[in-house]
């Protein structure tokens, strides 16, 4: 189920478990108690009714003992002469202990074996089979023996009330309304440092999360914070590293130009002017590269279809064979000037390997929500599937089709995925059937 997969829901269901389990066995132990006190007063009263009719029986002329009996209820108790050849034992039942004790010493109680015949049955229903019976052997101070034949006290499970299932129901919508409330404000603080984290690889120069909550979620986000100041710390150096090199060798390899121009020898100079010229494309994409990794650029809410538009009609006025179609007019979250490098590589990709590019756009949805997608094909050899992860390695290149002939330094789709990334992005590679290579940018559809 979707909801025991979340946090937040396995806690919800423990504590509703725990609690209505614990309810459960609360309410049936003091049921039982319950039943256990009940009990004990049915016997109780059982005894003194024994009690009583014993004594009446016992200062009764022996003559109107039977005109008594027959006039007086049963209430659960039979009285008859008992033969005067039954031997007596000590008592031997609980029951009769009692009954014993209580009566005294002037009366002598012993038990005698039951017989199912001779339990009385209920007035109610006299047809239903024999309930177990107590028969005790008493002797009154005249010497007359007695059979009493006592029902026990049994108990019954009391009739639902018609408002028991509405109490029920009222106690657990309550309990998972607290539950619910409990798992909600247990869960919050992670599910923001998952957001938090998930944030952090789009902008690694957000705002550090505020620390409130409990201790523990207090040093949770203070280790959190600590752990992303150092993470731009060591970006920041890196990026600037390489930024520094790269732009402090722009001035040397200006000069170098400059000087090869005086060179006579026209085949030597061609050749050092090529090996400048790459060196001069490597050292503007390793700038392009820093500026992907640290990007200050402020998100904000832009149409991707008039982006495309824009980017496939300067591809267009540059002579480069690339059309664009399906327009669904998707708003998008974006860093403009970041997002163009982004596209422009890639289509540049496409057409420089690729001999054109056919670009697309369509809505979409994924785990996370809507998304779009768009979708660059060109129709060159495509790229084997045990390579298509390495492309976006810094400096990897195809010895057949991504080498320095063809002028790739191996940095365009890193720099496209660095940016793709940041935008909460990625990009998928695959090889089209009919030949060539498809791109898929997707991109999150987030509201300003």
């Amino acid at each position: 189920m979707k909801l025991l997969s979340s946090m937040w829901g396995r806690v919800f269901a423990i504590l509703l478990m725990g609690v209505v389990s614990s309810a459960a066995l609360t309410g049936w132990l003091a049921f039982g108690e319950r039943e256990k006190t009940l009990m004990q007063y049915r016997i109780n009263h059982s005894i003194d009714r024994a009690e009583q009719l014993v004594r009446a029986l016992d200062v009764l002329p022996t003559a109107s003992r039977e005109k008594f009996l027959a006039t007086a209820p049963p209430l659960g108790l039979q009285v008859t002469p008992l033969p005067p050849a039954i031997k007596y034992t000590v008592p031997h039942s609980q029951y009769a202990k009692e009954v014993s004790d209580r009566l005294g010493k002037n009366f002598q109680v012993t038990s005698l074996p039951s017989n199912e015949d001779n339990c009385p049955r209920p007035n109610d229903a006299p047809n239903v089979i024999h309930i177990p019976c107590e028969t005790l052997s008493i002797t009154l101070h005249d010497g007359t023996a007695l059979r009493l034949t006592v029902t026990p006290p049994h108990s019954s499970l009391p009739p639902l009330r018609s408002d028991f299932i509405q109490y029920f129901l009222i106690f657990l919508i309550s309990i998972a309304g607290l539950a619910f409330l409990i798992a909600r404000m247990t869960m919050r603080p992670l599910q923001q440092l998952a957001e938090a984290a998930t944030a952090l690889g789009q902008d690694i120069n957000r705002p550090p999360l505020t620390e409130q909550g409990s201790s523990e979620i207090i040093q949770a986000t203070r280790a959190f914070n600590a752990m992303q100041a150092r993470i731009r710390h060591h970006i920041s150096q890196r990026t600037h590293m390489l930024a520094a090199i790269t732009h402090d060798l722009q001035t040397p390899v200006t000069r170098l130009r400059l000087r090869l121009e005086k060179v006579n020898d026209d085949e030597l100079r061609d050749k050092l002017v090529g090996d400048l010229s790459a060196m001069q494309m490597m050292i503007k994409e390793g700038l392009d590269l820093a500026r992907s990794i640290e990007n200050n650029e402020a998100m904000r809410p832009m149409d991707i279809d008039s982006l495309l538009d824009s980017v496939c009609s300067d591809a267009v006025d540059a002579g480069q064979d690339v059309s664009f179609e399906n327009k669904p007019g998707i708003s998008i979250m974006a860093r403009p000037q970041a997002l163009r490098r982004c596209l422009t590589n890639l289509i540049d990709n496409a057409v420089k390997y690729g001999h054109h590019a056919k670009v697309s756009i369509m809505p979409g949805k994924n785990a996370t929500g809507d998304v779009v997608h768009v979708y660059i094909r060109d129709g060159g050899n495509g790229i084997p599937e045990e390579y298509q992860s390495k492309v976006f390695e810094p400096f990897f290149r195809l010895e057949t089709s991504r080498s320095r002939e063809s002028g790739g330094t191996g940095l365009g789709l890193t720099i496209a995925e660095n940016i793709a990334q940041q935008h909460g992005g990625k990009l998928k590679l695959s090889n089209l059937p009919e030949g060539g290579l498809e791109v898929r940018l997707t991109l999150p559809v987030k509201s300003s």
